[in-house]
């Protein structure tokens, strides 16, 4: 699977709500760095560890991304977002490595 078809699959996955389709998706070593605590956020390294970081965003059920951009260079995908969650959104930006056509690393980051 190329990036691009690789970003749409891992995308549907988020707003399906279906963590295991997206952890699917990615390297058994994923790394995912969220964007809290500020300033820097925390890394999670590993489909366990990563399940556990991702599962509350899952589980809202209103909560949606809708990707404004999709950036793709060689093994590196950057997607602007917004994620609205019916009483509110935020905007920002995943910068995504993959490997062997899996998510291997997902860094977040928002605005504000």
């Amino acid at each position: 699977m190329d990036a691009l078809g690789l970003m749409d699959a891992f995308n549907a996955a988020w707003n399906g709500h279906d963590i295991e389709a997206a952890l699917d998706l990615c390297t058994h070593d994923v790394v995912f760095e969220s964007t809290d605590p500020a300033p820097d956020g925390r890394r999670f390294e590993g489909r366990d560890e990563v399940r556990e970081a991702w599962l509350p965003v899952f589980l809202q059920l209103e909560g949606r991304f809708d990707i404004e951009e999709s950036t793709v260079s060689g093994d590196l995908v950057v997607q602007r977002w917004r994620y609205d969650w019916g009483t509110g959104h935020v905007r920002g930006v995943d910068v995504i490595r993959v490997r062997d056509g899996r998510v291997a690393e997902k860094r977040s980051y928002v605005k504000g």
